[in-house]
């Protein structure tokens, strides 16, 4: 679907760093407006992430409940990390996510979807796969998490009851949410291709 009159180019004017840290900056770009008007726009610029919908031989999804600080609440999520290993595959990268979050090894991988999870003060953007064909992570091998993921748990949920959760308003998680309607989808449809695991993510001008 392509846009049918021309877009404006937003150029930016200048930038204005107001924090950096190892997973975020936050800036301040003076833009250019339709109508020769310069506009400030503070936002988020965010390394990236990936996350996991990883679904076993019964069609449960593995379910993480972690505390998430900047929202004061424990949130059913997906398996998810950011992508901080330069030049990393972000299918290896989902994989490692899965073995550190869940203890699963995935012998099947498939692409869902990209998601801006809040274009609106963010560009961040999160890729997720879907995982099958599960096995468990030997315990001697398995990561040692710390801090708020020291008391994450997981849970196998049906996949009908996953969706359930999320129309009841218990998944509020923006790519669990996505990851969880689009496997639906996908398992409806009898589990079709999807894109290429390798295909780029759509860039920004940045």
């Amino acid at each position: 679907m392509t846009s049918t009159v021309d877009d404006h180019d937003y150029k930016v004017r200048a930038r204005h760093e107001r924090f950096t840290g190892r997973m975020f900056s936050i800036v301040t770009d003076d833009v250019e407006m339709p109508g020769d008007v310069v506009a400030s726009r503070d936002y988020m610029r965010h390394v990236g992430a990936v996350g996991v919908v990883a679904v076993d031989d019964s069609e449960r999804i593995v379910l993480v409940r972690q505390y998430r600080h900047p929202v004061r609440m424990h949130l059913w999520e997906l398996p998810a990390g950011l992508i901080d290993v330069p030049g990393e595959p972000l299918e290896h990268a989902a994989a490692r996510e899965l073995a550190e979050e869940a203890d699963l090894v995935a012998a099947n991988w498939q692409l869902i979807a990209d998601i801006h999870t809040t274009p609106g003060a963010s560009d961040e953007m999160i890729r997720l796969f879907l995982a099958r064909d599960l096995t468990d992570v030997p315990a001697s091998d398995r990561f040692e998490r710390e801090h708020e993921e020291a008391e994450l748990t997981t849970e196998r949920v049906a996949l009908d009851d996953a969706v359930a959760m999320v129309f009841r308003g218990q998944v509020t998680n923006a790519a669990a949410v996505v990851g969880i309607l689009a496997v639906a989808r996908l398992r409806d449809l009898g589990w079709p291709a999807t894109r290429p695991l390798n295909t780029p993510r759509p860039k920004s001008s940045r």
